[in-house]
C-alpha cells in the first residue's frame, strides 16, 4: 500500500508498467487525482466535482514547499510564479506550462485552474486580474464545442502569455491555433456547432431575438435542427450571461456586441439558403429562401442582388475583359458555406486581437517584463472519420511530445556525455522521423499539400496518390487500398487514417474577390473591418482601416497567397521558439475512461496514454537523472551569500566550497557545469530563506537601533526647544513685569509733582507733550486667527454655492494647510486641478446616468471625503452604504457599514462605460444596476450585502444645493418635453403603422441630433430580464408612473441596434409568412427533440 499511495513516483526504487498502473488508479479510486513525477504533474480527469480548489486550499498552497502538502496543479502555479520572481534556486527567468493529453484529458479545466491560481499569487489592487480571468469563458464560448471525446472540446489552441512587472500582473496576450472552422457548416453525427450558437438562442431576450433576426433554433440547417432538453437550454442561457459579462468585463463596446451577434445571426440565416437550377442554367434562390437571402443580407449589411450575384456566378478579368462564369448547384452551395466559414474564422480572430489590445500592457517601452506561458492545444484525435483539421491537430501533439522528449531525455543526456558524466543511457521513443514526414521540405506532407494546392485542377485523389509514391516505403506511413482517398500515418500515439476528402479546398481556405469586396463595402463597420484586415503568416488576423477599393483585390491576393498548412506550420515553429528560451513546467493530462464517467478505470486506455506518453521512462530518467544544470558562473553568482565571503570568483573551486558548507548531497560536478536532483533546487532554496530570514532580523534590529537614537535625539531637541520656550516666556514676564514697575514709578512721580505744586500754589504748567502716536490700522477678518500663515480662502459670490458636495470648508481647508507647508502650494494646486477635472467629468458624463426619475437616488452623496462619509454612517446599522464621488479620479467609492468598521470598495468605469466594483467579476451598465446587483449578491471577500442606503440629512430634498441644478440639467437633456402636445394633431394611422415596421421596438421619431453632444457620446443599455412579448409590455404600460416611460424611452434610444434593421424585420416577417406553423422549410432537417417550451408562439 505504501507503494501504491505514495505520491512522487520518481521516489521508488522499482517501478514497472502494472506497478504503475495500479499506483494512479488506486490514488484515483481515493480521489487522489494528482501525483507527481519528479517534477512533472500528472492530473487524471475525475469527470466530477472534486473539493479541491476551495478558498482555503488556494491559500494554503501560497508560497509552501513542495513536501509539505499533496501534490496539486496549485503547485505548479506556485512554482512558476516563485521561478519567474527568481525566489527559487533558479534566477529570474520566463516560464511556461505545457498542459498536454487526449481530447477529453481535462487540458481546459487545468488552464483555468492554473490561471485561477496565478492570478490569486500576484493580486494587486487592479481590476486586470478579473479581466484576464474572463477571456477564458468568453474564447470557450467561442472555440469550443460538443465532440464524441469531449463536451467541451477546445476546437482551437491558444498560447496565454501572462506579462508581470516584478510581482503584479500588467498585460496578457493570447495566441491562438488552428480554429476548426468547417465545424460551422457541418458536423459529425453525435456532436454540435459551437457553443455559441446555442448560447445566444437561449439568452438572448423575444425582443433581442426580434431585432437580430433570430427563429426558432430547429429551423437552421447548420445546427443540423437539433437543439436540447430543457436543462441544457436553462445552462446554455446561464452561459450566455456569462459571455455578455465577459466581454463587458474586459472592455468591448456595445455596438460592437451587436455588431457581433448580428453577424452570427446572419451566418445561421446563410445557411438556410438553398439554390435551383433555372432553364438559362443560371440558378435562383428557392422560393422558401427567399425570406433567408433578404435576412442575410440585412445581417451582414450588404445588398440583396449583390450577394445573391455572388454566390451563384464568378466575376473574373481577363485582359481588360470581365468575364461572368456561372456556378452550378454545388459551387453555389460552397461558395455560401464558405462565406460562412470564414465570416466566423473572422469573428473569432477579430475578439482575439480585440482582447490583445484591450489587454496589452500599459508600460514604458524601456520596462522590461518577466513573462509566464500557459499552453492549451487540442489533443491528440482518432476519430471514425480524420479529415484536415484532425491532420494538424496530430500534428501540433507530435511537436509537444517532440519538445517534451527534447527537454527531458535529448538534451540532458547530452550534457552527460558531453560533460563527463557517469550515465547509462535511458532509451525512448524519439518521434522526430514523424515530424520530418510532416515538415521536410521539399516533399514532406504538408508540402506536398502546397504543391497540390497550386494546381487549380488537382483533386484530392491525386494529393493522396503523390503521397502514397512518396512515403510507401517509410515505416510511419501505410497505404490505403480503397475508392476514397484515404492514407494512414503511424503517429506517437497509435495508427490514425485520414479520409483526404476536402484537404485541398481547407487548405487553400479562399473565397471569391467579389465577395470579399461586397463585406468591405457593408454597412456593418465590424464586418467591413474583419474583411479589410490582413492575415499574418501564423494566420492572426491583424485589423486595419479598409483601404482604396481598387488596392483592396490586390491587397487579398498578396496576404493569401499563404496556405492554411503554411501557416500553422509557421505558427508552430513560433511557439517552439517561444518555449525553448522558456524553463518549462509539464502537466500531463491522463483520460480515465471513454465514457466520460466518474469512479472508471479503463485499465487499457490507461495504459496507453502512459505508454505512447513516455511515463515509465520519464520516472526512470526523474529518478536518476540531473534535471537541474546550472553553469559554475550561475550557480556562483546565485549562493555565493552561502559562504558569506565578498568578491567570490565565479568558478569550479568557488562552487565546491559552497556546497561543501551544506549537507546536500547526490549532486555531481561537470566539466562546465554543476549537475543536481529535482529535490536539490528546493533544499538549496530553503537554505537562502534562511539567511534572507536573518538578514530580515538583522535589519529589523539595525532600523530599530536607528529610529531609537533618531527617536531620541528627537526628544532631547524637543527638552531643549521647550526649555529654551520656558526661558524665553519667563524673561519676557520679567521684562513684562520690569516694564510696569516703571510706569508706576513714573505715575507716582507724576502725582508727587501735582501735590506739591498744588501744595504751593504756583501756576499749572503743563507737562511737556509726548509724540502723537500712529492711528491704528483695522486688522482683515480671519476665520483662522491662529493659522497666520495661512493663505486667505475666497468667500462665495452666492449662498447657493456655499454647501454643495463640490465646494465645502473642509477642503479649503486642507488646501490652505498644504500651502502652509513646505513645497505644499503646488501639491494644493494639483489636488484642485484634480478636483476640478473630477467636476467636469462628473457633470458632462455621469449626471443623467446617475438621476433616476428626475432626481439623484438617496444613497448618491456626491464628492464628500472619506471622514465625512464615516461620519454619515456612525450612528447606521450594518449593511448601511453610500456613493460618492471619487475627489481625485475619475470614479466612485462605496462606503459600507460593516460590523466592526467602514469600508470602502472603489468603483471603477471601464472604457467600455461599465461599472464594476474593483476585485469583482461582474460589470453592470449603471450605478443603480451595481446597487441592486449587491443588495443579492454579496460583496468579497465578505460576502456582504446593500441593505439600507445612508439617505440625505434632509427628508425633503438633497442636502447639497449643486445635486439640484445637477438633476435639473440631466432631466432636461433626456426628457422630451410635454407642452404642445395636447395640441397636435392625431397623427396618420399609415404613418405609424411604418415607425413601428422601420423603427426598433421604443424608439421614437425624434431625431438623434436633438440631443446634446454630451449625451450623445454616452452609450448606455441595462441589461433587465424581460419576462413577456411586446404586448404584455404595452399591456402594463399604464399602470407605471410617467417617470419610468420617460426613462424606458431614453433606455431604447440610447440602446444600440443592427444597421439595417427594418430589413431584417421585414424578411423575418416574410420567412414567418412560409411558416405559419412553426414548421421547418427543409426536408433534411431531422427533428430529433422536442419543441421546448421557451418556443415562440407567434413564429
Amino acid at each position: 500500500m505504501e507503494v501504491l499511495l505514495h505520491e512522487d513516483l520518481a521516489a521508488l526504487s522499482d517501478l514497472d508498467e502494472q506497478s504503475l498502473l495500479e499506483s494512479l488508479s488506486q490514488r484515483f479510486r481515493q480521489d487522489r487525482i494528482y501525483t507527481y513525477i519528479g517534477d512533472i504533474l500528472v492530473a487524471i480527469n475525475p469527470f466530477k466535482y472534486l473539493p479541491l480548489y476551495e478558498k482555503e486550499v488556494s491559500e494554503s498552497y501560497k508560497y509552501h514547499e513542495k513536501t509539505k502538502l499533496p501534490p496539486h496543479i496549485f503547485a505548479v502555479a506556485d512554482r512558476a510564479y516563485q521561478s519567474m520572481l527568481g525566489r527559487l534556486a533558479t534566477g529570474p527567468r520566463n516560464q511556461c506550462i505545457v498542459i498536454s493529453g487526449e481530447s477529453g484529458a481535462g487540458k481546459t479545466e487545468s488552464t483555468k485552474l492554473l490561471l485561477r491560481q496565478i492570478m490569486e499569487l500576484c493580486r494587486a489592487n487592479s481590476q486586470l486580474e478579473q479581466q484576464i480571468l474572463q477571456v477564458n469563458p468568453l474564447l470557450e464560448a467561442f472555440g469550443n464545442a460538443q465532440t464524441v471525446m469531449n463536451d467541451n472540446s477546445s476546437r482551437f489552441g491558444k498560447y496565454i502569455q501572462l506579462r508581470f512587472h516584478n510581482s503584479s500582473v500588467k498585460g496578457a496576450k493570447i495566441n491562438e491555433y488552428l480554429l476548426e472552422k468547417s465545424r460551422v457548416v457541418h458536423q459529425d453525427e453525435g456532436e454540435r456547432n459551437f457553443h455559441i450558437f446555442y448560447c445566444m438562442l437561449a439568452g438572448i431576450s423575444p425582443e433581442d431575438k426580434d431585432m437580430y433576426g433570430l427563429l426558432d433554433p430547429t429551423q437552421y440547417r447548420y445546427l443540423n435542427g437539433r437543439y436540447g432538453s430543457e436543462d441544457i437550454v436553462r445552462k446554455w442561457g446561464e452561459k450566455y450571461s456569462e459571455v455578455c459579462n465577459a466581454m463587458d468585463m474586459v472592455g468591448f463596446e456595445e455596438q460592437e456586441k451587436v455588431d457581433m451577434m448580428t453577424i452570427l445571426a446572419g451566418i445561421l440565416s446563410l445557411g438556410n439558403i438553398m439554390f435551383e437550377p433555372t432553364e438559362t442554367d443560371a440558378l435562383r434562390v428557392t422560393d422558401k429562401s427567399m425570406g433567408w437571402l433578404k435576412a442575410t443580407a440585412g445581417q451582414f449589411g450588404v445588398q440583396e442582388e449583390e450577394l445573391l450575384r455572388s454566390l451563384t456566378c464568378t466575376l473574373s478579368v481577363m485582359r481588360g475583359e470581365a468575364i461572368r462564369r456561372l456556378h452550378n448547384q454545388q459551387q453555389a452551395e460552397d461558395a455560401r458555406d464558405s462565406i460562412a466559414k470564414v465570416a466566423y474564422g473572422r469573428v473569432f480572430g477579430w475578439i482575439v486581437s480585440k482582447v490583445n489590445e484591450l489587454l496589452a500592457p500599459n508600460v514604458d517601452f524601456d520596462v522590461e517584463l518577466s513573462e509566464i506561458g500557459i499552453l492549451d492545444i487540442f489533443g491528440f484525435e482518432n476519430f471514425a472519420v480524420n479529415r484536415f483539421e484532425q491532420l494538424c491537430i496530430n500534428l501540433a501533439n507530435e511537436q509537444l511530445q517532440y519538445f517534451f522528449n527534447h527537454h527531458i531525455f535529448l538534451m540532458e543526456q547530452n550534457e552527460y556525455k558531453e560533460e563527463g558524466i557517469e550515465w547509462e543511457s535511458i532509451s525512448f521513443k524519439d518521434n522526430k522521423p514523424i515530424l520530418d514526414l510532416f515538415l521536410t521540405k521539399p516533399i514532406g506532407i504538408l508540402s506536398l499539400l502546397d504543391e497540390q494546392s497550386a494546381f487549380p485542377q488537382a483533386s484530392d485523389r491525386d494529393f493522396v496518390d503523390k503521397l502514397n509514391s512518396k512515403f510507401k516505403s517509410s515505416p510511419h506511413y501505410e497505404v490505403v487500398r480503397s475508392h476514397s482517398p484515404l492514407f494512414t500515418v503511424v503517429h506517437y500515439a497509435g495508427k490514425v487514417q485520414y479520409n483526404g476528402l476536402g484537404f485541398l479546398e481547407k487548405n487553400r481556405d479562399t473565397i471569391p474577390a467579389s465577395i470579399r469586396s461586397l463585406f468591405i463595402n457593408s454597412v456593418t463597420p465590424l464586418l467591413s473591418l474583419l474583411f479589410a484586415a490582413t492575415i499574418s503568416r501564423t494566420g492572426t488576423l491583424m485589423p486595419r482601416k479598409a483601404k482604396l477599393m481598387q488596392k483592396a483585390d490586390d491587397n487579398f491576393n498578396s496576404t493569401r497567397k499563404q496556405s492554411v498548412g503554411a501557416q500553422f506550420k509557421h505558427s508552430l515553429a513560433v511557439l517552439m521558439e517561444k518555449m525553448f528560451v522558456a524553463s518549462p513546467h509539464f502537466v500531463r493530462c491522463i483520460k480515465p475512461n471513454g465514457s466520460k464517467l466518474p469512479d472508471q478505470v479503463d485499465n487499457k486506455i490507461v495504459m496507453d496514454q502512459l505508454r505512447y506518453n513516455g511515463l515509465l521512462e520519464t520516472i526512470r530518467i526523474r529518478r536518476d537523472g540531473f534535471s537541474w544544470r546550472p553553469s559554475f558562473k550561475e550557480f556562483a553568482q546565485r549562493f555565493n551569500i552561502l559562504l558569506i565571503k565578498p568578491d567570490l570568483p565565479l568558478t569550479k573551486e568557488s562552487c565546491m566550497s559552497i556546497l561543501n558548507t551544506t549537507e546536500i548531497h547526490g549532486w555531481k560536478c561537470g566539466s562546465s557545469r554543476m549537475f543536481f536532483k529535482y529535490w536539490h533546487q528546493e533544499e538549496l532554496a530553503r537554505l537562502l530563506e534562511r539567511l534572507g530570514k536573518a538578514a530580515l532580523v538583522i535589519q529589523k534590529d539595525y532600523r530599530s537601533l536607528r529610529c531609537r537614537r533618531k527617536y531620541l535625539s528627537l526628544l532631547v531637541e524637543v527638552h531643549r526647544q521647550r526649555q529654551a520656550q520656558r526661558e524665553r516666556a519667563e524673561r519676557e514676564a520679567r521684562e513684562e513685569e520690569e516694564e510696569k514697575r516703571r510706569e508706576k514709578e513714573l505715575e507716582e512721580e507724576m502725582r508727587r509733582r501735582l501735590d506739591m505744586e498744588q501744595e504751593n500754589k504756583r501756576p499749572f504748567s503743563p507737562p511737556v507733550p509726548l509724540p502723537r502716536k500712529k492711528k491704528p490700522q483695522p486688522q482683515p477678518r480671519s476665520t483662522l486667527p491662529t493659522a497666520t500663515h495661512l493663505a486667505p480662502v475666497p468667500r462665495p459670490r452666492n449662498k447657493q454655492f456655499e454647501a454643495t458636495p463640490f465646494d465645502n470648508l473642509e477642503v479649503h481647508i486642507e488646501l490652505a494647510e498644504l500651502v502652509g507647508q513646505v513645497g505644499g502650494e503646488e501639491r494644493a494646486r494639483e489636488r484642485s486641478k484634480k478636483r476640478k477635472n473630477t467636476i467636469r467629468w462628473f457633470k458632462e458624463t455621469q449626471a443623467r446616468k446617475v438621476v433616476h426619475n428626475g432626481a439623484f437616488p438617496c444613497w448618491f452623496h456626491g464628492m464628500i471625503t472619506r471622514r465625512q462619509a464615516e461620519d454619515l454612517m456612525t450612528d447606521k446599522p450594518v449593511g448601511c452604504f453610500l456613493i460618492r464621488v471619487g475627489q481625485s479620479r475619475e470614479g466612485y467609492t462605496l462606503t459600507y457599514k460593516g460590523a466592526n468598521r467602514c469600508r470602502h470598495f472603489m468603483i471603477e468605469m471601464q472604457s467600455n462605460g461599465k461599472y464594476v466594483i474593483l476585485g469583482e467579476d461582474k460589470a453592470h451598465p449603471s450605478l443603480p444596476d451595481l446597487v441592486q446587483h449587491h443588495s443579492q449578491v454579496g460583496i468579497k471577500p465578505f460576502n456582504e450585502l446593500l441593505s439600507t442606503p445612508c439617505g440625505q440629512t434632509c427628508d425633503q430634498n438633497t442636502d447639497y444645493e449643486d445635486l439640484k441644478g445637477l438633476d435639473l440639467l440631466a432631466t432636461a437633456n433626456h426628457g422630451s418635453p410635454k407642452s404642445g402636445e395636447e395640441g397636435e394633431s392625431t397623427p396618420d394611422p399609415v404613418h405609424l403603422e411604418l415607425q413601428r415596421l422601420f423603427l426598433p421596438p421604443g424608439q421614437g421619431p425624434s431625431l438623434e441630433s436633438q440631443k446634446p453632444p454630451v449625451l450623445r457620446r454616452i452609450s448606455d443599455r441595462r441589461h433587465r430580464a424581460v419576462a413577456g412579448g411586446g404586448e404584455a409590455r404595452g399591456g402594463s404600460r399604464g399602470e407605471r408612473g410617467e417617470g419610468e416611460e420617460e426613462e424606458d424611452e431614453t433606455d431604447h434610444k440610447s440602446r444600440s441596434f443592427p444597421r439595417l434593421y427594418p430589413s431584417i424585420r421585414l424578411a423575418m416577417r416574410e420567412i414567418q409568412q412560409h411558416f405559419p406553423d412553426g414548421q421547418d422549410q427543409s426536408p433534411s432537417i431531422s427533428h430529433s427533440t422536442t419543441n421546448p417550451s421557451w418556443r415562440r408562439t407567434d413564429s
